[in-house]
């Protein structure tokens, strides 16, 4: 297996999706700004300082989905893809990509938001393989809680390992592999894809990722600026 593995937020896309996505839903949905607002910005401050609490993000996230009924959560989805995912979708990161296509490798997103929202951003890209925290539903609702583990730290390495050994491999035996992130968040899969024998690429790097990648020797990719 040929095996090339995405973060999604600042590394494909130059905004961060999932928070973008929660103030869409605060804003459209009618939820109280302040009070959700708060919130959001303090994860995204925790995420930039290395301190995120990935088990309070994901009750937080999964109990959003949960503040409006489902047939409004995808419409919202939908417009939210339109108006704010497609027009950060650069030429850059879409060549990169295919890039790896062409070679024949197989594609993944691996991501910390939730497979309801990221599931048509991968699809976007044209990547099939999605491996993202997936909310439970029943009765076509989501009920505020998610299946499996999480995605974020060392919770990505748990779903790439388990996703492959679904298929009867691992890492050690893929014939090329490589994981791009911008995160020190996400400092656990590029270690991990690094002992593999794979390439470790540092993509729009945070200040303190980019310590590592110099220290380290991995490679350091720069295919945009960052969104505001």
């Amino acid at each position: 297996m040929r095996l090339a593995l995405f973060d999604l937020d600042r590394t494909l896309l130059p905004i961060d999706s999932a928070d973008d996505w929660s103030h869409f839903v605060v804003r459209s949905g009618g939820l109280d700004p302040a009070r959700y607002g708060a919130r959001i910005r303090e994860f995204a401050d925790t995420y930039a300082a290395g301190c995120f609490d990935a088990h309070a993000y994901l009750d937080f996230q999964m109990g959003l989905l949960t503040r409006l009924p489902r047939a409004q959560l995808e419409r919202l989805r939908a417009e939210f893809v339109r108006a704010r995912v497609l027009p950060h979708v650069r030429r850059e990161a879409v060549e990169l990509v295919d890039t790896h296509r062409r070679a024949g490798d197989e594609l993944a997103v691996v991501t910390g938001t939730n497979a309801f929202v990221a599931r048509p951003i991968a699809d976007a890209f044209g990547i099939e393989h999605l491996l993202a925290v997936e909310p439970e539903e029943r009765d076509g609702e989501f009920t505020g809680r998610h299946v499996g583990t999480h995605s974020h730290g060392e919770g990505k390495v748990r779903k790439v390992e388990a996703s492959l050994a679904q298929r009867g491999t691992t890492l050690e035996r893929c014939e090329s592999l490589a994981f791009y992130s911008d995160s020190i968040v996400d400092l656990p899969l590029l270690e991990r894809v690094a002992a593999a024998g794979g390439w470790a690429v540092v993509t729009n790097g945070d200040a303190r990722l980019r310590a590592v990648a110099a220290a380290r020797g991995w490679p350091v990719l720069e295919l945009f600026a960052r969104a505001a």
